[in-house]
């Protein structure tokens, strides 16, 4: 089978195309290397996916491209022709989208509509995206079932995610595409983002910096280990729905306050706390639901939060000694190609790629970047379609 993990040199989406890699499937990753962390951290994922492809043998390759670009989504789709969509490629953050809830429109509505698109375009047999709890706005029935009424979101991020929603229960209806959304419960673990709280809380507490706390510490998350999510992400994909929705949490809530004792006790250190008040977009309380999941998926988290931030710790403290006694090198062979010249459909009947050299890493670049990034798991295979090709003309 050949997956097409979008978003996959990021947290989530990386962990899946490493167990998609390790069962021996095909792996196609596009991701578009914004900013919007350390892009070094996303190409050491890259990086780990490679050296799994070539440990297991399975087949792996990685575009560089705005998964909201139509050519170059257009292009790889005819490149690769995947059996499934995985598309956990997404703006994140509940704050940053209310200071700029255009890119959240962007990143996250228009790229998944493009990706449906190519979806309905190419016969994809299973469309498999990420959601998020955030859908369930400030909801006070607990714990939060998927038929729970998700009209009182409260920030931008996750009125993007509605609309993911609606447009995937769209596409199925007039086009019969199988679609399944999953509403991912506070995500944490071993190459998390760095804007999470989890990874926050440790780098402050383990350096002896004050850590910023919101509220009283009353407020309640879901947090959910990386293993657990990706073992509810596969069968996702090894089990097609007609058009569904599920929960993936730990359905174990914990408050902000037991939270941060549960990493002073792993961390070996108190914390130094910085009182501020509620932030804007914030819910009081995420709590997951897992009957229906359990019963469709299977999915059952195993991971306890204490036993995950032990992982986490465990994994953060190598990184951080690893990430000051090197810089990461330009190894890979890369194939570019300038998708913007593909627009230009009625001066030019085909594209090149071209084989270039060993490059230093590239600067992040904009979501609404032409430039399409091409590398292969092996640098000393051509991939299977260098050359001239000949791209969909109008």
């Amino acid at each position: 089978m050949k997956v097409l993990v979008t978003g996959g040199a990021g947290f989530i989406g990386s962990h899946t195309a490493e167990a998609l890699l390790a069962r021996g499937d095909s792996v196609v990753v596009v991701d578009e290397l914004n900013d919007y962390y350390d892009l070094s951290q996303k190409m050491a994922n890259i990086d780990i996916l490679k050296a799994k492809a070539a440990e297991t043998g399975s087949q792996f390759q990685f575009f560089q491209a705005d998964c909201a670009d139509m050519t170059s989504m257009t292009t790889i789709f005819e490149l690769e022709r995947p059996d499934v969509v995985c598309h956990l490629a997404a703006r994140a953050g509940v704050r940053p989208s209310i200071k700029d809830p255009h890119i959240y429109v962007h990143s996250n509505i228009q790229a998944t509509v493009t990706m449906l698109e190519m979806a309905r375009q190419f016969g994809v047999s299973n469309f498999v995206y990420a959601s998020s709890s955030s859908v369930y706005g400030a909801n006070t029935k607990i714990p939060f079932a998927e038929d729970d009424t998700t009209e009182n979101t409260v920030s931008p991020y996750a009125a993007t995610k509605k609309a993911c929603e609606i447009m995937a229960k769209t596409y199925h209806s007039l086009y019969k595409i199988n679609v399944t959304g999953l509403r991912f419960f506070t995500v944490y673990g071993p190459r998390g983002r760095p804007d999470m709280a989890p990874w926050m809380f440790v780098e402050k507490i383990s350096s002896g910096s004050p850590i910023n706390k919101y509220g009283d510490g009353s407020s309640c998350r879901d947090y959910t280990y990386i293993d657990d999510i990706v073992s509810g992400v596969l069968a996702s994909i090894d089990k097609p729905h007609p058009c569904e929705v599920f929960n993936l949490g730990n359905s174990q809530t914990i408050n902000l306050n037991g939270f941060i004792e549960v990493i002073e006790d792993v961390v070996g250190k108190k914390a130094l706390i910085k009182q501020l008040p509620d932030q804007p977009g914030d819910v009081p309380l995420t709590y997951a639901d897992l009957t229906k999941s359990s019963r469709m998926l299977g999915y059952r988290p195993q991971t306890s939060l204490r036993e995950g931030m032990s992982k986490f710790v465990e994994w953060y403290r190598h990184f951080r000694v690893q990430s000051q006694v090197q810089s990461r090198p330009a190894t890979s062979t890369t194939l570019a190609l300038n998708s913007s010249l593909l627009s230009s459909h009625h001066t030019l009947n085909f594209g090149i790629l071209k084989r270039s050299e060993p490059e230093p890493l590239t600067p992040p670049i904009s979501p609404r970047s032409k430039k399409l990034r091409f590398e292969s798991a092996n640098e000393t295979e051509a991939h299977p379609h260098d050359g001239l090709f000949a791209p969909p003309l109008a």
